[in-house]
């Protein structure tokens, strides 16, 4: 019996997780994974560093993406598993999603300040100097000036969506997601589909767009999946011959409560999985 776990679904310091791709590979020995997956958000920054030292401890190493998609005014997010991280299309989209970040980073600073918060670039900089900012940098930098008491209050009072300090951002369909995805080589994979709270009806039309473009695979193991959230998902793989896929969404100390390989404790990814996928 193939005892192997793994973790398809993880974030570094590349995006917006608190450990580097090289403790990332540490923290996943420690957890006594065979393998895992980079994932991080609208980047493929970390994957040199992750393969490196991955290589040498010995440790399997997935290059991935996480892509963040709109699907009727929803947001969901695409994972990519297996990709080329030099593919030039993948590369240049990448790129332009980053620009637009980085304009609305701007604006949401500016809203901020009007709030009394001291905030700018150049000091998220200097706190966080190889990361790709993300609004979860945004509420540890207020946490740790100490403007509000919790990461939570930060998304709830002012930068979650809807909120006043809130910018929306550009996305792309999850069907254009998919299309990167392949061109670089890749499996796509619809990432915790659990958490978009749609309906039954509404999710079979999410699965059956993406589906009709190529999708691979559903996230049918996660970190807060309860027993009927995966028996429900497992069900729509089967039935819309969709691969299985798991991971823990693991983000460090920005998410404490989530551990690599076992999420909130009783998370366990088999080797399966990625042999299928593969």
């Amino acid at each position: 019996m193939d005892n192997r776990i793994i973790d398809l679904h993880v974030h570094s310091a590349a995006s917006d997780g608190t450990l580097t791709p090289t403790e990332l590979v540490s923290e996943a020995k420690q957890a006594s994974l065979s393998a895992f997956a980079l994932t991080d958000h609208d980047t493929v920054d970390g994957i040199a560093e992750a393969k490196a030292a991955a290589d040498d401890a010995g440790m399997e190493l997935i290059p991935g993406v996480e892509l963040s998609t709109e699907y009727k005014e929803k947001e969901v997010h695409m994972v990519g598993l297996f990709l080329d991280e030099t593919n030039p299309k993948l590369l240049e989209h990448l790129a332009r999603f980053r620009d637009n970040r980085d304009n609305r980073n701007k604006k949401m600073y500016q809203k901020l300040n009007e709030f009394g918060f001291d905030i700018s670039e150049e000091a998220l900089r200097v706190m966080f100097p190889d990361a790709v900012l993300t609004r979860a940098h945004v509420a540890r930098f207020l946490l740790d000036k100490g403007y509000i008491k919790s990461i939570s209050e930060a998304f709830e009072k002012y930068i979650g969506d809807g909120c006043p300090c809130c910018i929306p951002r550009e996305k792309i369909s999850p069907q254009k997601a998919v299309e990167l995805i392949h061109h670089a080589g890749g499996k796509a994979i619809l990432a915790h589909p659990v958490l978009y709270h749609m309906s039954d009806q509404r999710l079979r039309e999410l699965i059956e767009d993406c589906v009709a473009c190529g999708l691979d695979g559903i996230e049918a193991l996660y970190s807060s999946y309860q027993p009927e959230d995966e028996r429900y998902i497992k069900r729509l793989a089967a039935e819309y011959g969709l691969k299985l896929s798991g991971g823990s969404d693991f983000h460090g100390s920005n998410k404490p409560h989530i551990r690599l390989g076992s999420g909130m404790g009783s998370l366990r990814v088999p080797y399966e999985f990625l042999e299928n996928l593969r």
